[in-house]
């Protein structure tokens, strides 16, 4: 039986080649990177990940692989402010973040209140939420 990081190393193995790109030993490496990390890591912070595990791979291989997976919808890029974009693995279900402006920790939290109330407005005003994205940026009470 398969673990859930091994699923997604597939999955993204996969996308790779359906966006027609060679899955090579660098690629490899940072699919590891991205499919272990539990974190919201930034390319700069994925390279240097992948190049412990593979010192040939370069910034310029993490940003081509990282705009092929995001294309195919594997990964997500996060653009919080003033701050490089972050990726995670697309999984599915929504969910939303949590900024903590002292400690740079993002935190993901889902809501069914919110959720129900945001669906209630936009059915006010006469929509039907498609997407939407929610960035909470908090500082400790």
């Amino acid at each position: 039986m398969k673990t859930r990081v091994q699923n997604e190393a597939a999955r993204m193995t996969q996308a790779l080649r359906d966006g027609g790109v060679r899955v090579t030993r660098q690629r490899e490496a940072l699919v590891k990177v991205l499919t272990e990390s539990g974190d919201h890591p930034d390319a700069a912070e994925l390279h240097r990940r992948a190049q412990a595990i593979d010192r040939t791979v370069s910034l310029a291989t993490v940003y081509r692989t990282l705009t092929v997976l995001e294309r195919e919808g594997v990964i997500q890029r996060h653009s919080f402010e003033n701050a490089p974009a972050r990726f995670e693995v697309a999984e599915p279900g929504h969910h939303d973040h949590i900024l903590d402006l002292d400690s740079g920790a993002i935190i993901e939290f889902h809501s069914e209140k919110i959720e129900e109330l945001q669906r209630q407005i936009a059915a006010e005003m006469g929509y039907e939420i498609v997407h939407h994205r929610l960035e909470l940026y908090c500082r400790k009470a």
